[in-house]
């Protein structure tokens, strides 16, 4: 019966020397029973198995352990097909063994397909691992052309800027970073801390036009309890705040003469008090600070004190406009683009050409942040693959013929009356809610650059 069945097998003697093979396995193996005798089976497997399985096998014959081994057997035709061998010892009353019972499954095909498995997932694996490798060699390739976090472009205005903060980021030295509105003044900033021995300290910004010139020096030092009206414990400043690590002034042309007082003993002297105190509270931070204004042309008009200008102009670095960069404008539209796709789940894989053209003639007075607000309109509007913008939120491409002769003489007039009437009903100031720019409806930048050309002095409309 043993003889007749499908399955393969056998028994050895209490040493593991040949014992018994039923008819199956010597139709498998294509040899007769003298043929297996003693140890002589342990021929008919695999090279690579044999050694690891001769030795369990002995284990087990030492202490009675049933024995389960995966093994390759060679079969009749010289191939080698997988087998799980599994031998059961039988005991006497002594508690001898008399005899191993054996039994082997075929599972070449399991085998087989844990092998193509393994191979998938070596070559997932090794996928992966070039992945990682082209990520690395692509992130290498945005770290030269951009080099610093988010700071995106290849032409030569950007590149210069690039060089420079490179080279700035590693020192203490004080950094100011000036250029029109939207041109990325922050970001450069975060980038020279990012990459300073600060980095693992606080980064900490300050809108200096964006807080009342009564409250800013409260703002930037802190104030003991009782300083005034209001101050009903005592309160850290941004400067303590930032303490070991980097404070960004964005706009400090904006502080009042009071507060530049302080801020320059703070570069001097590296310490000051907070308001209504009288003790001098030492501090190690790196002062990076950022303007729209010409503070130099605020020197001369007696605005902004030369000696806190010399102390923050230690590194000047300048912002190009986005039409000094215009060759960037293809990155930063993919870079964008991506990016707010990727936020808003959609997927857009090509940039109409005319979209493309575009934005390549428009004069961006707002810079990269308004580029980057089109953007981001534009994605959410669009439901097709491709990013459109519309023509209607630039504006004109290029700027209106201007009229001639003496018409154009009488509106720069009128300009300037406009700009001056402005200041004097804002005391001179020119951003903030209460500014000329806010009066007029435009831009900080613009009107600054205005002012510049038309040669008003600011300070003249400031009270005494």
């Amino acid at each position: 019966m043993i003889d007749t069945t499908p399955a393969f097998l056998h028994s050895s003697d209490p040493d593991g020397s040949f014992g018994f093979f039923n008819q199956r396995w010597l139709e498998f193996l294509g040899v007769g029973e003298e043929d297996l005798q003693g140890w002589a089976w342990t021929t008919f497997i695999h090279p690579d198995d044999a050694g690891e399985m001769l030795t369990r096998w002995r284990a087990c014959l030492a202490n009675g352990e049933v024995f389960q081994y995966e093994a390759r057997v060679r079969r009749e035709d010289g191939q080698y097909l997988w087998f799980l061998h599994r031998n059961v010892p039988m005991w006497d009353d002594q508690g001898k063994i008399v005899m191993w019972y054996g039994s082997s499954l075929e599972i070449d095909d399991r085998k087989r397909t844990e092998d193509e498995l393994k191979k998938a997932f070596d070559e997932i694996k090794t996928l992966k691992d070039q992945l990682y490798k082209e990520n690395l060699a692509l992130k290498e390739e945005i770290d030269q052309a951009s080099m610093f976090e988010e700071i995106v472009g290849a032409s030569e205005a950007i590149k210069r800027v690039l060089v420079l903060l490179s080279k700035v980021a590693p020192t203490d030295s004080t950094v100011l970073i000036t250029g029109e509105t939207g041109t990325g003044k922050e970001l450069a900033a975060r980038a020279i801390h990012k990459r300073s021995r600060r980095a693992r300290n606080a980064f900490v910004a300050v809108n200096c036009a964006a807080i009342p010139a009564s409250l800013i020096a409260s703002e930037l030092f802190g104030h003991e309890k009782g300083a005034f009206t209001g101050a009903t414990q005592r309160r850290l400043g941004r400067f303590e705040v930032a303490d070991a690590g980097t404070i960004f002034l964005d706009e400090v042309g904006d502080i009042p003469a009071e507060t530049q007082v302080a801020l320059l003993r703070v570069l001097q002297e590296r310490q000051f008090e907070r308001v209504g105190g009288t003790q001098p509270v030492p501090i190690d931070v790196r002062v990076i600070a950022a303007t729209n204004h010409d503070l130099q042309a605020a020197v001369e008009a007696g605005s902004f004190r030369s000696d806190l200008f010399y102390r923050l102009n230690v590194f000047p670095i300048r912002m190009p406009s986005l039409r000094e960069r215009v060759e960037d404008i293809p990155l930063l539209v993919a870079y964008l683009t991506q990016r707010y796709t990727t936020k808003m789940g959609k997927k857009i894989n090509g940039i109409d050409k005319k979209t493309m053209e575009l934005f390549q003639k428009y004069h961006w007075p707002g810079n990269v942040r308004e580029l980057q607000n089109v953007i981001e309109r534009a994605v959410i509007l669009c439901e097709g693959a491709t990013f459109t913008a519309d023509e209607n939120w630039l504006g004109q491409a290029s700027p209106r013929p201007a009229p001639s002769g003496i018409a154009l003489a009488s509106l720069k007039d009128q300009e300037k009356e406009m700009i001056e009437n402005a200041l004097s009903q804002s005391r001179g100031r020119v951003s903030g809610p209460l500014g000329a720019a806010a009066r007029l409806g435009i831009p900080r930048s613009t009107l600054e650059s205005r002012i510049k050309s038309f040669n008003i002095n600011k300070s003249r409309f400031r009270p005494a």
